[in-house]
């Protein structure tokens, strides 16, 4: 009896495995197409998503789908620009789809504005169009597309450009740089209802309030310990890390919140650099030491013996694990004192580009399974 209960017990369990889907053990993944009208209205816009770019990030780092954080790619978009060609639109991808997240920073930050012209429609198709989006139903796919003039511009009917969307599953969620209601009279709300996304307004020129916590000089003390950590080989890997210590200048130019929560970013999964870093590319042993040529390695490890190199690269794995688990704990004791700071201070006001979008993504994540 025993051997037959087993038996059924073990043909039950290979039945069920074997009906599942592959979509059921996809890992989660999000893609983001970030739209900015970068027209000579819009310098308060560019700041807020340099300066909230990384609260964005983290919101989506730490959601889960049955226990497993979703791999993040971000593409980003220019729009409404007098420098950029007529002929297309005046639009400009600046980033196809990218896990690269010193790329999306530093993009964000060689963005300027100019007069220009203004064509939703243009833009978003242009992102459906270019983008390689996922085929899967489990992806979370999403458009942010911010400006201030009317959504209908331009001879690309922005109807088709979302109905173009709907066939791709992508989501666009609209953000009106100004009033709530001109946003309505002027298709900002059709935009966004067209493909079940949401209509946001935002004051673009509100200034980003920035809360200091206490936790913030060690967060930077531990940011500056985590990026000695970095192993680097290849051709390109010292311009990687030169744009790494470039996009941390950045952060801290804007303020200590800032950087605080770029260096939770850099603690966090998401944070990835196989390309240049030999602790990121030996992980589960996706490359081996011994595959790099030496003249490819960083001049200290030129002159060690196999054993030497793996144990070089080991024992930085082991400070990384160590700081990043130091400065997650940080900056969870970090947030719970921000949130409270701002229930405090009860800011009033339209939204800021980070709420704005957070409001949507927790909506729209939700939808598909992913928990925040």
């Amino acid at each position: 009896m025993k051997s037959t209960t087993t038996t059924l017990v073990f043909v039950l369990a290979v039945s069920f495995l074997g009906g599942l889907s592959p979509a059921a053990a996809e890992k989660p993944k999000v893609e983001l197409a970030i739209l900015l009208d970068t027209s000579n209205s819009m310098d308060g816009l560019i700041d807020q998503a340099r300066s909230e770019l990384w609260q964005v990030v983290n919101e989506l780092t730490e959601s889960t789908r049955d226990g497993e954080h979703p791999e993040l790619l971000i593409a980003l978009f220019e729009y409404g620009n007098d420098r950029l060609p007529s002929e297309g639109g005046h639009v400009r991808r600046v980033l196809a789809f990218t896990s690269d997240l010193d790329r999306v920073s530093e993009e964000l930050f060689a963005l300027t504005t100019n007069g220009g012209s203004e064509y939703c429609g243009k833009v978003i198709s242009d992102a459906i169009d270019e983008l390689e989006w996922s085929s899967s139903s489990k992806v979370l796919k999403l458009v942010f597309i911010a400006g201030n003039e009317p959504f209908d511009q331009g001879t690309l009917n922005f109807r088709a450009a979302c109905k173009a969307a709907i066939g791709s599953g992508v989501v666009v969620n609209t953000i009106h740089c100004g009033d709530h209601e001109t946003g309505v009279k002027e298709h900002w709300r059709e935009g966004a209802r067209l493909t079940g996304g949401e209509y946001l307004s935002i004051d673009h020129n509100r200034e980003v309030v920035h809360i200091t916590a206490p936790q913030d000089d060690e967060i930077a003390r531990l940011n500056i310990e985590l990026n000695a950590t970095y192993v680097v080989y290849g051709a390109e890997g010292a311009k990687a890390q030169e744009r790494q210590m470039a996009q941390d200048l950045n952060a801290q130019g804007i303020s200590s919140s800032t950087i605080s929560a770029r260096t939770k970013t850099k603690a966090s999964a998401n944070y990835v650099n196989s390309t240049w870093d030999l602790v990121d590319a030996t992980k589960n042993q996706a490359l081996q030491i011994e595959e790099i040529d030496t003249e490819d390695l960083p001049k200290e490890m030129r002159s060690m013996t196999k054993e030497q190199r793996l144990r070089h690269v080991e024992s930085k794995r082991a400070d990384r694990k160590r700081i990043q688990a130091e400065i997650q704990r940080l900056s969870d004791e970090r947030d719970l004192f921000v949130a409270e700071q701002r229930q405090l201070q009860a800011e009033a006001g339209e939204d800021t580009l980070d709420q704005a979008m957070i409001k949507a993504i927790h909506e729209q994540g939700n939808a598909i399974g992913l928990e925040f």
